[in-house]
C-alpha cells in the first residue's frame, strides 16, 4: 500500500470508523461479561477477566474487519502486549474513578474506555500495519 494512501486522512478516518464499530461491538461484549461477573467478584477481578476474554475477539475484529491485514502468529503474540498497556491504563482509571471520585463501579469502565481510546487506536494500528522483514 502506498505511503501517501496510508497517511491520507480519508484512509485513516475509514479505519477509525471501522475501529469504533468493531471496538464498540467488542466493548459491549466485554461490558456484558464485566457486569455479569460484578455480582460475584470485586471490580478489579471482574474487569481483568472481561478484558482478557475480549482480547482474542478484539484481535480477530482488528485484523479482518478494521485494518484488513493478513493474520499472523507474530501479531497474535504481540496483540496482548499492546493491550496490556491499554489494560493497565484502563484499570488505573477505573480504580481512580471508583476509589477517589466515587464513580459507580458499573460505570467506571465506560470512562476508562473513552479516555484510553485514542492511544488504543494508534497502538493497534501500528501493530496491524507492521510487516516483519522477510
Amino acid at each position: 500500500m502506498p505511503l501517501a494512501r496510508v497517511l491520507s486522512h480519508r484512509h485513516i478516518s475509514v479505519e477509525a470508523m471501522r475501529f469504533l464499530i468493531g471496538g464498540g461491538t467488542n466493548t459491549l461484549l466485554s461490558y456484558a461479561i464485566y457486569w455479569l461477573l460484578l455480582s460475584r467478584l470485586s471490580y478489579p477481578f471482574a474487569y481483568t477477566i472481561s478484558y482478557a476474554a475480549a482480547i482474542l475477539t478484539g484481535f480477530a475484529i482488528n485484523t479482518w474487519f478494521v485494518f484488513r491485514t493478513p493474520w499472523s502468529w507474530h501479531k497474535l503474540a504481540a496483540f496482548p502486549l499492546v493491550q496490556l498497556l491499554n489494560y493497565l491504563l484502563g484499570l488505573g482509571i477505573v480504580t481512580a474513578c471508583v476509589r477517589y471520585l466515587g464513580v459507580d463501579a458499573r460505570i467506571a469502565p465506560v470512562l476508562a474506555t473513552v479516555i484510553v481510546l485514542p492511544a488504543n487506536f494508534l497502538l493497534t494500528r501500528s501493530l496491524m500495519r507492521f510487516r516483519a522483514p522477510e
